[in-house]
């Protein structure tokens, strides 16, 4: 084949390999909905905000790659077309003061913009004005340098990190509506199989919903540069079936338990700076600075969601946060290692 002929037929093939990306993400967006190709696959919603948005997402993109197509298959024409010179003096056909010309890219880029400024204003006029059902969960959730705090003001709960809500079933919807509040700095909230990210701002409340549809994990973190650690501030999302929403509820509103063998641990804990940051509650414990320690060990996690919840973790952490999360705010006690045992032991009993 000439080479003239192979660029024209590589010209006209331009156009339908763009489309046929576009089929090909669309496509992999549906497979994604039921196999994720991520814990935070935004192709794969499994909550009504995160379904809209992906909906939106989809447009946006179907919208802007015909706007690629045509841009480079006209530029493509161009160079193919008009490659051949033999006059370099030669001035080509001049458009300037053309009506027709201008109007069209005038008319065009201003239609496009409008439409995609209708569709994300149609979504998050209809996020933010979804009705609140009398059998919504309410939750507070605080962002912190560099952890999460969810409260429960309804049922007295509070955790860390680790945030509980219910499935809610398409039959009887059974929402979640979270206040965001910020105790230092600006955080943002983002579970992208969830949600749209929602900021944490001081001095002001902020709100987002769920409803998921699925059980199971679901992850996220701030979005939002807060200091040092902001990549380290994680967050995990369980979705649960009511009935298991509730029994973690019942569990969760109980006081910490203990017991005498690990006593020596409790005075350990009661009698240095621990108590001026965490709370347990049914003790003296009763800071606001850090996580409330009262059922610590039922999380699956520690340090803002980086480590899990082992026993060795758990005495690291104590011994030298910096060593697992460089920056945090929780400072090294100078524990020597048998107090450090003791303090671990008496953690791992709040369940």
């Amino acid at each position: 084949m000439h080479t003239k002929d192979s660029n024209l037929l590589r010209m006209r093939v331009a156009p339908l390999t763009m489309t046929s990306l576009v089929v090909a993400v669309t496509s992999a967006s549906a497979q994604s909905t039921s196999s994720p190709l991520s814990p935070t696959n935004i192709f794969a919603p499994a909550s009504t905000p995160a379904q809209a948005i992906h909906g939106l997402s989809l447009f946006v993109l179907g919208v802007t790659a015909v706007i690629f197509a045509v841009v480079f298959s006209l530029l493509a024409y161009a160079i193919v077309r008009f490659r051949d010179r033999t006059d370099d003096n030669l001035e080509p056909p001049q458009v300037y003061g053309s009506n027709q010309v201008e109007l069209a890219w005038t008319v065009i880029p201003v239609l496009i913009v409008v439409a995609l400024f209708m569709a994300t204003a149609r979504v998050v006029a209809t996020i933010q004005k979804a009705e609140r059902p009398a059998n919504a969960i309410e939750v507070v959730a605080i962002g912190h340098q560099f952890w999460w705090e969810f409260r429960y003001p309804g049922q007295k709960v509070v955790t860390a990190n680790e945030l509980h809500v219910p499935l809610s079933d398409p039959a009887t919807p059974t929402p979640t509506f979270i206040r965001l509040l910020s105790a230092d700095t600006d955080h943002s909230f983002w579970v992208p199989r969830l949600a749209g990210k929602t900021d944490l701002i001081p001095n002001r409340v902020n709100e987002t919903w769920i409803d998921p549809h699925e059980a199971g994990l679901f992850l996220g973190q701030c979005a939002q540069f807060c200091g040092t650690q902001h990549a380290k501030m994680l967050l995990r999302v369980y979705v649960q079936p009511r009935a298991e929403f509730d029994r973690w509820i019942q569990e969760q509103s109980q006081p910490a338990r203990t017991s005498q063998s690990v006593a020596e641990g409790r005075h350990v804990f009661e009698s240095t700076a621990c108590i001026n940051c965490h709370t347990v509650s049914g003790t003296q414990a009763n800071g606001r600075f850090g996580p409330d320690l009262t059922h610590v060990k039922s999380r699956d996690t520690i340090a803002g969601g980086v480590a899990d919840n082992t026993p060795e973790n758990l005495r690291k952490w104590i011994r030298n946060p910096d060593a697992i999360k460089p920056g945090s705010r929780m400072p090294a006690m100078g524990l020597s290692e048998r107090d450090v045992e003791a303090v671990a032991a008496y953690l791992e009993t709040l369940r």
